[in-house]
């Protein structure tokens, strides 16, 4: 049924390939890689250097040179991916605090940095020194009062308009690749799909450039998700230096699996949760020696990010926390109630959002992108300047969110009434009474999570860069504060219930709100990315706390199930619907009984199938055949009248053959017969001279039966990366399967529109 001699079957193509012209084995844009050809070439060519370096001692270094330059790859994207994020990070710290105020001392610092260099800070107004100023105090010289606020409303505003008007400005004249949060992309690249230009030079430098903007402009978005675009960037950019990886797209995105790894180990400071982000999330093909070098490529990075120390904590990310009190059996439910809001604000994320890409797709709308980012951004501005909230930056929302009330924090969500005889030490604070400031927190907290669930549906997929990561931490850790902020009011005021007397005596410190954000802010990032394993891994790296797996576990758990009854696809596999990108995903299951007969070209009533003979066409029939049509290849059969499948010969090859013979060859003419045998054919005395073609011939091209069934037609594309499979019934070829035709078909089985494959 299935021809298994096709893995070894493009070795006759590597004596083809040999020959010195150009831009034999490379693919067209918006094409798939034939997977099974790369790994064969790179097996031609490791086999090759084998022999050779037997020869001398010049050629055994180079060898060495050749095993080592994967892991060179790896030092040289981890360096710049951890370089670039912390570039990014303090960039981004000086330019939202531009929104405010400036520093006068040295206008490229932010807010704290300028404080820091005071020696008239306070330690109880740490956040105001003589050196910062708002903007009403350098305009009108006034701090307080209605005429400041709204000169520095005005302020905020204006700034935001600037940065996001520059950002969507850049990516729209110089990378429109630049945009978006790039993963739905690189999940396609990664599964064999050729996007030119996505991972170029000029989307590198723009996309770092808008994402510094957009974020510091306020908009509900992250640099998360696009720094790893910006990771694989760097590692396309590394591969195209080293022969190894440049001539070779099977290779080629090993290197980028592992700089995805990168990216979110500098996202994130959690180098373990960036390989197993790649492995889970990313990843079509991820050998165990990618594993490793993923691993190495997000350790490098996460120490050049240390090394650079954005945050001036010696952590790698804004919001990472320590919690000391343990948490209880009983908390399990709270837990598990926010694992189910995740699931839920994932469903009507991912589903409000679609609708209004798809809108933005097919209306009006779309031919404008730079006044609906305008619109988006005032919209933001005007809305989250009131609320103290909204109005700061969203890692430091969430760091907030996260962090553990010590005796020292003078934030508004530690507000509680301090009972006057306590003598603990400071680490250790009981739970106490809320005070003033906590409730105010609460409504304010209540109005921010509204506002960030809706204006992430809209902000999300525009034209600049944005990450999802950050804005669905934020949703989960406002619901979640809330929560545990409820439970420890509860625990401290019936302390007597069933529920809490066991775990939570008078003057104890049972409940840590704080960890309740953070189990919030997973569940969240769950429901709409429906990571899990590699969700958790970040999460515990953020918090350095073992003992708090089991309730992320159980939330990321419990927002995968929740949100996988409304529908199975994550944000990015939906956005790779949206965009119609040939991606066959593996968590997919197919289960209808069709066949291979039902799936084939050409069917009932369409012109028969386009093949080559193996003897009897000349050069200008072949010629024709190609300008006629614009299929990727075509089979090579005996005869039209046998149809016995001899194999398969590519497009662009053949092309590229046929353009050198004409150059390099005498008495190649358009009536010159083409051949694909060992052996000329017998041809007329005064024939022009024949054109062997049998170099560029796979002879062992993959087939199946027509009666095999589509479930393994499916899991065959899907395992071995397959362009195309012939059909053929007792060696006689009826017909092809693209991948295409087995996303179509699986679409129409789904009853979508099987046209929203759109690309090759």
């Amino acid at each position: 049924m299935v021809n298994a001699g096709a893995m070894s079957g493009s070795g006759n193509l590597m004596d083809f390939l040999d020959e010195p012209f150009p831009d034999v084995g490379t693919y067209e844009d918006f094409h798939t890689i034939d997977w099974l050809r790369e790994k064969s070439r790179d097996t031609d060519r490791h086999r090759k250097i084998t022999s050779k370096s037997k020869e001398s001692i010049w050629e055994f270094i180079k060898s060495l040179l050749d095993a080592w330059s994967g892991w060179v790859v790896m030092l040289l994207i981890g360096l710049l991916a951890g370089t670039l994020a912390g570039v990014i990070d303090l960039a981004v710290d000086w330019m939202t605090d531009l929104k405010e105020g400036v520093c006068l001392s040295a206008f490229w610092y932010s807010h704290e940095q300028c404080c820091w260099t005071s020696n008239e800070t306070t330690f109880e107004d740490r956040d105001k020194c003589p050196l910062w100023q708002k903007w009403s105090e350098l305009l009108v010289n006034q701090s307080e009062g209605a005429s400041a606020y709204i000169l520095n409303y005005l302020m905020y505003i204006l700034w935001a308009l600037l940065f996001a008007f520059l950002a969507v400005s850049l990516v729209r004249v110089f990378a429109p690749y630049a945009c978006g949060s790039g993963i739905p992309e690189i999940k396609t690249i990664l599964s064999g799909f050729i996007i030119r230009g996505y991972l170029g030079k000029w989307t590198l430098l723009i996309k770092t450039v808008t994402l510094v903007l957009v974020v510091s402009s306020g908009l509900s978005l992250g640099k998360e998700g696009p720094l790893v675009h910006v990771a694989c960037c760097c590692g396309n950019f590394f591969s195209s230096l080293f022969s190894k990886y440049s001539k070779n797209e099977g290779k080629r995105r090993e290197v980028l699996s592992a700089a995805a790894a990168a990216g979110v180990s500098v996202a994130f400071g959690a180098p373990i949760g960036g390989v197993l982000f790649s492995l889970e999330e990313v990843s079509y093909y991820f050998p165990l020696k990618t594993l490793w070098r993923s691993f190495f490529a997000a350790l490098v990075a996460a120490f050049t990010l240390r090394s650079i120390n954005p945050f001036g904590n010696s952590r790698l990310v804004l919001f990472y926390v320590e919690y000391h009190t343990p948490w209880y059996m009983a908390e399990l439910f709270p837990f598990i109630l926010l694992g189910v809001f995740g699931g839920l604000w994932g469903t009507l994320f991912i589903r409000c959002n679609i609708a209004w890409c798809r809108r933005r797709k097919t209306t009006k709308l779309g031919k404008y992108p730079v006044l609906e980012v305008i619109v988006v951004t005032a919209i933001t501005a005007i809305i989250a300047y009131p609320n103290p909230y909204t109005r700061r930056s969203t890692s430091e929302l969430i760091s907030e969110l996260f962090n553990d009330c010590g005796a020292l924090e003078s934030s508004q969500l530690c507000d509680y009434i301090n009972d006057p005889n306590m003598t603990r030490p400071v680490d250790d604070i009981p739970d106490r009474p809320a005070g003033v400031g906590v409730y105010t927190a609460m409504w304010q907290l209540a109005l921010a999570l509204i506002f960030k669930i809706v204006i992430t549906i809209f902000t999300f997929g525009m034209k600049i860069p944005s990450g999802l990561f950050i804005p669905s931490m934020a949703v989960g850790a406002m619901a979640g504060r809330m929560v545990g902020i409820g439970v420890e009011q509860l625990a401290y005021h019936h302390h007597d219930w069933i529920v809490f007397r066991n775990w939570c005596r008078p003057g104890a410190d049972c409940v840590t709100p704080g960890l309740y954000a953070m189990v919030g802010a997973a569940a969240c990032l769950g429901g709409v990315t429906r990571m899990t394993v590699s969700l958790v891994v970040i999460m515990f790296e953020l918090t350095g706390g073992l003992e708090y797996i089991v309730p992320l576990m159980a939330a990321a758990v419990t927002s995968k199930w929740v949100a996988d009854a409304f529908g199975k696809e994550g944000i990015y596999e939906a956005h790779i619907h949206l965009n119609g990108y040939p991606f066959l995903d593996v968590k997919d299951e197919f289960t209808h009984r069709t066949l291979a007969t039902d799936v084939m070209r050409p069917r009932r009533g369409e012109p028969p199938l386009s093949v080559l003979t193996q003897d009897s066409m000349t050069v200008e029939d072949v010629e024709t055949l190609i300008k006629e049509t614009d299929y990727n290849g075509f089979p090579v059969v005996v005869s039209r009248d046998s149809e016995r499948l001899i194999g398969f010969a590519q497009r662009r090859e053949l092309i590229l053959a046929i353009k050198n013979a004409r150059q390099r060859q005498e008495g190649i003419v358009s009536n010159s017969i083409m051949y694909f045998t060992e052996e000329p054919p017998e041809l007329p005395a005064n024939s022009p001279h024949p054109l062997k073609l049998r170099r560029v011939l796979n002879l062992s091209p993959f087939t199946v039966t027509d009666h095999t069934p589509m479930e393994t037609v499916v899991d065959i594309f899907r395992k071995l990366g397959l362009r195309q499979c012939l059909v053929t019934r007792s060696g006689r070829l009826l017909g092809i399967i693209t991948k295409k035709d087995v996303l179509r078909h699986m679409a129409q089985m789904a009853n979508q529109d099987p046209e929203s494959i759109m690309f090759n």
